[in-house]
């Protein structure tokens, strides 16, 4: 099951001539969460708000997040009832980086970029650390020429997705409700503003560090920037530190390929298939050999070039 293409590209598309822009609401919305955590914060730690804030972090960054959006929306790496990717998918948007369709089209847009042979620099985080940064947590990069975006009906005429399109923020209300109640203003700010900063500065993070450091098993020849495993992340990342094996295996509901690659999110897809909740998970195995792809890292059971081939199949 493989994700439809969504980005189409004419003559006059370029991946490289563009400019950096502020974003407004993108920019404001984390300078608020992260006042108020800072503000707020302090006075108010406690074991019960930061065992608050790690369960909501893990559960809407592995179950909404990765598996959510990532894996299901925008990868298609298996399939559930709609009513478990509905709730998915909110759960993704509680992250706090957008609707459906702009996280879509946010990866889209970053993927497309990264397969060109040379791309514009905001898509492939080797910037400086500080200015990628700011880049990713208050700006947009502007196109003069991008490819047309076409997401799939799937995404587009769901009165669901539309509504969380438009009130992605508002989306955190509910949560804080309940947080107020079990817990007053305390548990909101921990649950909610820390939350999302959390959330935000790791995934910056992970994409910054998953294209600068780590090892390689894959290149995809042709692409501007490599994707790198990033050992010791994969159970904060909730396995999408693994990058190299996702950019070799993009529609693969695993990340994790080999020995000692946790992966948590499909830790998770196991235990719902086995639930019967998800079906049809993606492997390695099942995706079309890709020409560009080629193997930097032979396994001990490869011995020679010519087996090369073979082996790619059967991973």
């Amino acid at each position: 099951m493989l994700r439809p293409e969504r980005m189409t590209t004419q003559e006059s598309t370029n991946g490289v001539r563009g400019r950096v822009v502020w974003s407004p609401i993108k920019s404001i919305w984390f300078s608020a969460m992260a006042a108020t955590a800072l503000l707020y914060g302090p006075s108010t730690l406690s074991w019960d708000t930061v065992a608050v804030c790690f369960v909501l972090t893990v559960s809407t960054l592995c179950f909404g997040h990765s598996v959510g959006l990532h894996r299901l929306l925008i990868h298609r790496s298996f399939k559930c009832p709609l009513w478990l990717e509905k709730c998915m998918v909110y759960a993704g948007v509680l992250v706090g980086m957008g609707g459906p369709r702009r996280m879509v089209y946010m990866h889209e847009i970053r993927d497309w970029a990264q397969r060109q042979s040379v791309c514009h620099p905001f898509y492939i985080h080797q910037s400086h650390f500080l200015k990628d940064g700011f880049w990713n947590l208050h700006c947009e990069c502007r196109l003069e020429n991008p490819p047309i975006f076409a997401p799939e009906e799937r995404v587009t005429s769901s009165i669901f997705y539309q509504i969380l399109d438009k009130f992605w923020m508002a989306a955190q209300l509910p949560l804080a409700g309940i947080l107020y109640l079990c817990g007053s203003w305390a548990w909101v700010v921990w649950g909610i503003c820390v939350r999302v900063v959390v959330s935000l500065c790791g995934h910056w993070l992970v994409g910054y560090f998953a294209h600068n450091h780590g090892e390689m098993t894959w290149r995809v020849n042709g692409a501007s920037v490599q994707g790198y495993n990033v050992k010791g992340l994969g159970l904060l990342t909730m396995g999408e530190s693994w990058h190299n094996n996702h950019h070799a295996f993009p529609e693969s509901a695993k990340l994790g390929l080999e020995a000692g690659q946790h992966d948590p999110g499909w830790w998770l897809l196991v235990m719902l298939n086995k639930f019967g909740l998800v079906t049809d998970l993606t492997l390695p195995k099942d995706i079309p050999l890709r020409l560009e792809l080629e193997r930097v890292k032979k396994p001990p059971e490869i011995c020679s070039s010519q087996s090369l081939s073979k082996n790619l199949r059967a991973t």
